[in-house]
């Protein structure tokens, strides 16, 4: 992209970054549960490792795709 290899990073991480919010939320919308409640009030620790697997598959993905 640039001649400046600080510059593609910031570029790179700013796109991932992106990325990773719209998969996450999408994951979100699509999920039969409403995940923060079942973390937050109900304390379900199952959910919090779902959640915590599911945003770690999508970073694993974009870095992935963006190396």
């Amino acid at each position: 992209m640039t001649d400046y290899p600080v510059i593609n990073g910031l570029i790179f991480c700013g796109l991932g970054i992106i990325v990773f919010i719209i998969a996450f939320s999408l994951v979100l919308k699509l999920a039969p549960l409403d995940l923060w409640k079942q973390i937050g009030e109900e304390r379900n620790i199952a959910a919090a490792i779902l959640a915590g697997a599911v945003a770690l598959g999508i970073c694993w993905i974009v870095a992935a795709t963006m190396h």
